[in-house]
């Protein structure tokens, strides 16, 4: 696959639909569920109040016509590429629009909440130590190989392709979809082969003591056959959003997470291991085929729903040469995808040096860090994407300028107090979440504390995704990778030097603070490099919004502290989980309500847009 090579020259778009020449042709007909797949998805990331801009315009191969398409940088899970209509048109169908949106809404939310769950399951259950950590590991590898192969590039090039295939062909794009899904299926099955094969080669660069590897090689057996079913699941739900079909592949995630939990239900049946081991042959396999039989199934669950579009994959082999111009601007995006897997490898191989339950606890630890930014900060910013990649592409600087200053405002105003209430909170956070079962003790503190660690970075890691959004939208995908290579030739010499400056127990929350720092890296080197390209960034509004928000976060949490020392004065007998609870709940209502109280009265702009559209998430 490939990406784009050339942009359309700027030039403002028509504000109506381009009119017929007679009548049209058998050719110039857009099949319907086309033009309603084009006109409901550029809506879904439409904000209610719509600055009208220029889409961004594409060629695809030797096509004289025009797909929009938002790219976004690989290893993300939030806004999606969607195309959109060549011309907006003013004849929709809100009704259908708002209910298509309130489902995936609906559909995310429960899919963040099982997959929660099945965190805390899955640490509860195998535990923060060695076999935590060689699941982690190996849990890691499927994830990073699909990247490299499809991941990086799809949701920048497939969809847009897909719909421009189904206007120019006269079977609707079948013929294109099947040859895709053909030559991807052998792609991944031959990848897929070779990845098992490979396991101990590919567990090696994470592992340094060779008496830990077998165990994580026994897990990637069973787990690097997820590859394939990646890749086509992937695809799949890439043809029912072209044929604007979006629950099942919004709901798949969830029956993955149901699969999960009830492998670990199962497991928690077999009996322990009577050699002492820290996992039996049985617990093992329970684990990885539960594992992989979710992802199985989150394919598979999509299959019905392509036939009920009229869709029928027949193998097809040959290549279309509508994917031949993509090749540029794929390098780039595999580039970034290779850059930050040698920061991510390199930390996790020091992790384990330090303490066999460390990945494990890294690993648990970003995930509950990238959890506010799923749910608060892609929510509010998926709708600025498709009108920044507009304004880029046409050459309107400052409407790039205006929707980037507003989507830092909005990500400080969402993150950072939740930034502040992690740092101070987080240890008991993960005292609260992860003292289940095996996760107790120790490793719970561990994790809790590098939580805290990690916190400050979670801003700057919104900012900076946002900052590779304008570079992508201006169809610049080197600056993107060249911002990544200096983010993790800062992260590895830092992630080595930890061993050295601290003692072992404190060598992971070093590692997650390195990773953070990395993103404030990430953040100045994309504003210089934003600033040579585009001028001003209005960076002044964008400072006094931090400054109060963090004015406003700061008296919250310290009145939040004060409330739950004097609660704790009377509850000196409970445990230290009670406790860990009362901090957490207690904290986190106080924390808030004074939050809203205070920016309000600072006067936060800001606060109107987030609150107002919060309001709607939870009435969905």
């Amino acid at each position: 696959m490939t990406v784009p090579s050339r942009a359309i020259p700027a030039a403002p778009v028509p504000g109506a639909p381009v009119p017929g020449s007679d009548g049209p042709t058998e050719t110039d007909l857009v099949p319907a569920r086309v033009e309603e797949a084009t006109t409901r998805m550029a809506a879904l990331a439409r904000p209610e109040t719509d600055r009208s801009a220029p889409l961004a315009s594409w060629t695809v191969g030797d096509s004289p016509d025009e797909t929009v398409l938002l790219p976004r940088p690989p290893l993300e899970q939030d806004a999606s590429a969607v195309p959109a209509p060549r011309a907006p048109s003013d004849d929709r169908d809100d009704s259908s629009l708002v209910k298509a949106s309130s489902g995936m809404a609906v559909a995310t939310l429960v899919s963040r909440l099982t997959g929660f769950l099945r965190t805390l399951a899955l640490a509860a259950t195998i535990g923060l130590g060695l076999v935590g950590s060689s699941f982690n590991i190996a849990n890691t590898l499927p994830n990073i190989i699909f990247e490299l192969l499809l991941g990086g590039v799809l949701t920048s090039v497939v969809i847009p392709v897909l719909v421009r295939a189904a206007k120019e062909d006269g079977d609707e794009g079948d013929g294109f979809a099947q040859k895709l899904l053909t030559g991807a299926a052998v792609v991944l099955l031959g990848a897929t082969t070779l990845a098992v094969l490979a396991a101990p080669l590919l567990v090696q660069p994470y592992i340094e003591n060779e008496a830990n590897r077998p165990l994580a090689t026994d897990f990637a057996y069973l787990l690097l056959p997820q590859i394939f079913f990646y890749g086509m699941g992937a695809l799949f739900g890439a043809i029912l959003n072209a044929r604007a079909v979006f629950g099942p592949a919004a709901w798949a995630p969830v029956l993955n997470n149901v699969v999960v939990l009830v492998s670990l239900a199962v497991y928690w049946m077999l009996p322990s291991p009577a050699d002492g081991s820290p996992i039996s042959s049985a617990q093992l396999l329970v684990v990885g085929v539960g594992s992989t039989l979710g992802i199985v199934l989150q394919a598979v669950v999509m299959l019905p729903a392509m036939r009920r579009t009229g869709f029928r994959w027949r193998w097809r082999f040959g290549w279309d040469p509508r994917l031949t111009s993509f090749g540029g601007l794929a390098a780039w995006v595999i580039g970034y995808v290779v850059v930050s897997q040698i920061g991510l490898t390199v930390i996790l191989r020091v992790a384990f040096s330090a303490t066999d339950g460390g990945p494990s606890i890294y690993s648990n630890a970003w995930l509950l860090i990238q959890v506010p930014y799923g749910v608060l900060g892609v929510s509010l910013l998926t709708a600025l994407m498709p009108r920044m990649s507009a304004a880029a592409a046409n050459g309107r600087l400052d409407q790039v300028v205006d929707d980037l200053s507003l989507g830092s405002r909005l990500s400080t105003v969402t993150l950072l107090p939740v930034s502040v209430i992690l740092t101070v909170f987080g240890s008991q956070l993960g005292v609260a979440m992860f003292s289940v079962g095996r996760a107790g003790g120790s490793s719970a503190e561990a994790l809790g504390a590098t939580l805290s660690a990690s916190a400050f970075g979670l801003l700057p890691m919104a900012v900076v995704m946002l900052q590779l959004r304008v570079f992508y939208a201006m169809a610049d995908a080197r600056t993107p990778t060249l911002i990544m290579v200096i983010m993790t030739a800062v992260k590895v010499p830092l992630a080595y030097l930890c061993p050295v400056l601290l003692p072992p127990d404190q060598v992971v929350l070093g590692l997650a603070a390195v990773n953070a720092f990395g993103f404030v890296v990430g953040l100045v080197v994309g504003d210089v490099w934003l600033r040579r390209r585009i001028g001003r960034l209005d960076s002044r509004r964008v400072a006094r919004t931090v400054l109060l928000t963090g004015i406003a976060s700061v008296v919250s949490v310290l009145t939040a502290v004060l409330v739950v020392t004097v609660l704790e004065r009377f509850l000196g007998g409970a445990g230290a989980v009670a406790k860990a609870w009362l901090t957490v709940g207690v904290g986190g209502v106080v924390s808030l309500a004074v939050l809203v109280v205070a920016m309000r009265l600072l006067r936060v702009p800001e606060l109107d847009p987030v609150a107002s559209r919060l309001r709607r998430l939870v009435g969905r």
